[in-house]
């Protein structure tokens, strides 16, 4: 019973510095619209996790029907969605030792009426990875994760620059 008690006002005294310092629970963005227009490649992976984050928890109306283009708040226009695979080293008889992996996207967001609210910006993510030939089909998973979490980060960073948008 003293135990028990004792281990109650401990918890107490550990939970009362958490209660006056302000932090919080990452919460779902909120935008200064209410629909968008996804104009960009259809079969695009990045185009939907894309919308699929848009529409997630925010209430946001996100619509890639082309009738509907201009009956949107804004346009979202995804520019460019490029994977790039690039031998950063070799070894002495010239087989990869290193890649580099990069993801690369170009955007833009207007209004219907062609107004530029974000010009067009260029988010590059990259990552390192080793290689050894004698796990080929293994190296190529992995690149393909480090592709999905690439792309992941890269669509954080876009719904953070929405986000950041307060008038149109």
């Amino acid at each position: 019973m003293l135990r028990r008690r004792a281990v109650l006002s401990l918890s107490g005294l550990v939970a009362l510095p958490l209660a006056g310092c302000g932090f919080h629970l990452r919460q779902a963005p909120t935008f200064a619209f209410k629909t968008i227009y996804l104009n960009g490649a259809p079969a695009s992976t990045l185009a939907a996790e894309l919308r699929r984050n848009l529409e997630a928890g925010t209430g946001l109306q996100v619509s890639r029907d082309p009738a509907q283009r201009y009956t949107q708040d804004v346009i979202l226009d995804v520019l460019q969605d490029q994977r790039e695979r690039v031998a950063l080293s070799y070894n002495s008889v010239g087989q990869v030792r290193e890649f580099q992996l990069r993801v690369r996207v170009r955007f833009a967001l207007r209004t219907p009426d062609e107004r530029e609210i974000l010009p067009s910006t260029e988010l590059l993510l990259q990552q390192d990875q080793s290689y050894d030939e004698t796990l080929a089909l293994a190296k190529e998973q992995e690149a393909q994760l480090i592709f999905r979490n690439l792309q992941t980060d890269v669509v954080r960073q876009i719904l953070r620059r929405l986000a950041a948008v307060r008038q149109i």
